[in-house]
């Protein structure tokens, strides 16, 4: 689904060039529960800005499903954003004065050719799926809990039934608990309805429900772990 060769990313800051990203390579199959992990300043999230096509490699090959990401413009670069990515952040990034259906309907509200009903059909489905309680669907979205809100933000992640779910940090603002909760959410997205989720932290407990961990640093992989097993980059 996915494959990643030697994508490198640098910044310039006037004369100065910033290495962020160190031939970088790897794949991904569909149905995976992959962990990209690595401390401040490692990379992954540059990297997974690349991988959500919200960013540009200066060098290397981004194939999703079989398409060269990099020969894309950018519209189609957003549409593939709206319509096979779905995204889910620390932050939540819900409308505070919408109530929950509305949030996650917002990636549907400019599909003209989706009669309203079968976009609520979709959002209600959406809701089900990331485990929220029906009784909640009709709040405001600050009405509800950290852990609450983060169903909703994986429920708009799921409404377009997207081929990837990018989870970047999605425990960073939860306590620990309540973090466990969001990320058996994902594993069982993962187990029952087959999604392939990318699962962006620093935090290694948190790596741990993934399936593979992908570990970087300093703009490199140096590990990539599956099954208890572990690949240096002599291995690949």
């Amino acid at each position: 689904m996915i494959k990643c060769q030697k994508i490198n990313k640098m910044y310039t800051r006037g004369n100065t060039g910033l290495q962020v990203l160190n031939d970088v390579s790897f794949e991904i199959k569909k149905g995976e529960f992959v962990a990209i992990t690595g401390p401040s300043g490692s990379g992954k999230s540059t990297l997974m800005h690349i991988l959500g096509a919200l960013d540009r490699p200066t060098s290397g090959t981004y194939l999703l499903n079989d398409k060269n990401m990099l020969e894309l413009s950018d519209n189609e670069l957003a549409e593939i954003r709206s319509q096979k990515i779905g995204f889910v952040f620390q932050s939540f990034n819900l409308l505070s004065r919408s109530t929950v259906l509305r949030n996650v309907m917002v990636p549907l509200l400019y599909d003209n050719n989706t009669p309203k009903e079968e976009r609520r059909n979709k959002a209600e489905k959406a809701l089900i799926a990331s485990g929220l309680d029906e009784d909640r669907w009709q709040h405001l979205s600050n009405e509800l809990s950290g852990g609450q809100m983060q169903r909703v933000a994986i429920a708009r992640a799921l409404v377009n039934d997207p081929d990837l779910i990018l989870a970047d940090e999605p425990t960073g603002n939860l306590d620990s608990k309540t973090g466990e909760v969001v990320l058996n959410t994902f594993k069982k997205l993962n187990r029952e309805k087959g999604h392939t989720i990318i699962l962006i932290t620093h935090e290694r407990y948190v790596a741990q429900h993934a399936d593979r961990i992908i570990e970087i640093k300093d703009g490199e992989i140096v590990s990539d772990r599956s099954d208890g097993a572990v690949l240096s980059l002599k291995d690949k």
